[in-house]
């Protein structure tokens, strides 16, 4: 990690403590019950369908996977003449309000965008708040529920659709007493439909920090295409432990003011040559995992892929030549919860195929003719009584050496004309490894409140551990100290 002067930790430690002020006044206000949506719905503690949010108990698998549909409030109904029900509307909407707050620290700024030799700040500023969400979860009619969020997001400064999920699920008692339930999410984020925590939607880092330099590469399938597509994905659940789902994604068309609509209608489509990265057609996704549960312990493996074709677009027309990405991945759990103690293990590998049919050796953006690009996740969490916790883990991402596709950064020209190499997120030598340990402190004074401190170490960034980028900077200066806190009303 970078030194700092004693004025810079004079000012983080200002910082910390102003934040810390604000923590202490939400937690004070007044206990509640967490992911309180569900909570009111089902007239349950949290804890039964979670460790702490957001990772999932068995209970909450199941509650899941059966379309959110357990109930103990009161409906509105409406039958026909003949006993036949019309509608069962939950009495009271089933919504939540999801807060975050957050602070980021840099080990070392980045270069200035306009002045030569002057730097950013170190710091992201307190991001108040980083992300607000309005969340609405549960039953919609019966068989048919629903997950779905509205965020601010405060790097874009912009409300968004997040992750959404639709679902009609049912389940019967097969012949021999098995139970068995079928359902079709339809979705706008590949693995969203999934009900374990090694998927990428709902994956460690659970919260990543909002300020952080990008490394050059990633699986598509790492939230590649979030909220840009959307889709039914069919499911099975035999026995409660053995899963299978396939789907299929399509571009989802965004709204008028986006800046890649269609600019001779102002609409957000059809998309045309001013858009880039655009979905051709409908893209397979599929997921298969069996869970083993006895006494207090419950392991799960599986695996999961996808498949995208994507034009370029970006001045070039969205026809002809595609590039593919193909992902495979294998992932397990293994998940212990105790009347004080609760621990989980788990990890997930993908690995990438990419044929760069539309900008291999043409010269388009990638110096190769096919690319590949791995990325593991692990990571082990411990909670005491739901309330102390900790989480250490490691993140890795190796690929093929590509000059022209993860070394695309010369000399940036400021708005004066003066040329600044900045370098930060390319890789000099066109290689994309980067690893990170990930350790987290955690507190939960409530299920629905939760404190994270949270620090990322690299120890290789796009390629090297010193001087990746050419011009001076080292894997370990992009080391962050997060300090966020989330709470959920």
């Amino acid at each position: 990690m970078g030194h700092f002067s004693g004025f810079q930790l004079n000012a983080w430690y200002q910082r910390c403590g102003a934040l810390a002020l604000v923590l202490l006044g939400v937690i004070c206000a007044q206990p509640a019950q967490a992911l309180p949506l569900f909570a009111r719905q089902t007239g349950m503690a949290c804890l039964a369908c979670h460790t702490v949010y957001p990772e999932l108990t068995h209970f909450g698998r199941m509650f899941k996977l059966n379309g959110y549909q357990l109930d103990n409030g009161k409906d509105i109904q409406v039958t026909s003449d003949e006993g036949k029900q019309l509608v069962a509307l939950p009495a009271i909407p089933n919504l939540a309000l999801f807060v975050m707050v957050g602070d980021v620290q840099l080990a070392k700024p980045i270069p200035d965008s306009n002045i030569a030799g002057a730097h950013s700040l170190a710091n992201g500023g307190i991001e108040l708040p980083q992300q607000l969400s309005l969340l609405y979860g549960g039953k919609i009619a019966p068989h048919f529920g629903a997950f779905a969020q509205v965020t601010y997001d405060f790097g874009a400064d912009t409300f968004n659709i997040d992750n959404t999920d639709f679902r009609f699920a049912n389940a019967v008692v097969l012949p021999n007493k098995t139970p068995f339930t079928y359902g079709v999410s339809i979705n706008n984020n590949p693995t969203i439909e999934d009900p374990w925590n090694t998927t990428p939607a709902f994956g460690f880092p659970y919260v990543p920090p909002e300020v952080a330099v990008p490394s050059v590469a990633g699986p598509i399938i790492n939230a590649g295409t979030a909220y840009e597509v959307a889709g039914p994905v069919g499911y099975i659940l035999w026995n409660e432990q053995f899963y299978a789902a396939l789907g299929f994604y399509r571009h989802a068309q965004n709204g008028s003011n986006a800046p890649n609509g269609n600019p001779i209608l102002g609409e957000g489509g059809p998309l045309d040559s001013a858009s880039s990265n655009v979905v051709k057609g409908w893209n397979p996704y599929w997921r298969v995992a069996y869970e083993y549960d006895f006494d207090r312990f419950a392991f799960e493996v599986g695996t999961y892929g996808s498949y995208f074709q994507i034009y370029p677009g970006g001045g070039n027309a969205l026809a002809g030549a595609t590039n593919n990405y193909t992902d495979v991945a294998g992932d397990f759990q293994f998940q212990f919860i105790g009347e004080k103690n609760a621990a989980t293990l788990k990890g997930t590998y993908v690995r990438e195929n990419q044929s760069l049919n539309a900008t291999g050796p043409a010269g388009l953006g990638a110096s190769n003719a096919s690319d590949w690009v791995s990325y593991l996740s692990t990571d082990f969490t411990y909670w005491y009584k739901r309330k102390y916790g900790f989480t250490a883990g490691y993140l890795s991402t190796k690929g093929s050496t590509d000059m022209l596709a993860y070394n695309p950064v010369g000399p940036y020209t400021s708005p004066n004309n003066t040329a600044l190499p900045v370098g930060v997120v390319n890789s000099a030598n066109g290689d994309p490894a980067t690893n990170a340990w990930v350790g987290e402190l955690m507190y939960a004074p409530w299920m629905n409140v939760k404190i994270v401190l949270q620090y990322t170490h690299y120890t290789m960034f796009n390629g090297a551990s010193s001087n990746y980028d050419g011009v001076g900077r080292n894997a370990s200066d992009n080391d962050t100290t997060y300090l966020l806190m989330w709470f959920a009303l």
